[in-house]
């Protein structure tokens, strides 16, 4: 006889990735934009260079330094293809006007919505970093995206009653 927990977590379950399903549904291939964070500011570039990978970069800009970040971000489908949460890791560098270079790992997780008959992705995320080198050991920004979409993904009827 089956366990009913085990029943109800492989109901959980079914009904996460359901809901993961439509990830491969993210409505652009490339998008620019705006970063906005406690602190910091900087343009942010997003490729699509899978189904549901992006490659992003990140060129920051605080009061007292500068930094480039690359991040690898696979993309889940919530409620279908304008709604997506994403994770994902890379890493950065950058210099401190007081404290030098400085250089570590980032982890990201957000969200993005990409509205509805406009050219425009919004999104949150949370980046929390590691540092190898500088005066701070680690740090946990939230940021505030604005993106503009220069090349949407080119769909077909198939791939929209499929969910794709």
């Amino acid at each position: 006889m089956t366990h009913p927990h085990f029943v109800r977590l492989c109901g959980l379950l079914a009904l996460f990735l359901g809901f993961g399903h439509g990830a491969a549904a993210q409505k652009y291939t490339t998008a620019l934009g705006a970063r906005l964070g406690g602190g910091n500011y900087g343009i942010t570039l997003q490729q699509r260079v899978a189904s549901r990978v992006t490659i992003e970069g990140i060129a920051g800009l605080g009061q007292r330094e500068y930094s480039g970040t690359v991040l690898g971000e696979y993309h889940f489908g919530i409620l279908g293809p304008s709604l997506n949460y994403y994770f994902g890791a890379g890493g950065h560098v950058g210099h401190n006007k007081d404290a030098g270079g400085f250089s570590g790992l980032d982890g990201l997780v957000g969200v993005e919505y990409k509205v509805a008959f406009l050219p425009v992705v919004l999104s949150f995320d949370f980046k929390p970093t590691v540092e190898f080198s500088g005066n701070d050991y680690a740090r946990f920004p939230t940021a505030f995206s604005i993106r503009y979409v220069f090349i949407k993904r080119k769909t077909n009827l198939l791939d929209t009653i499929r969910g794709r």
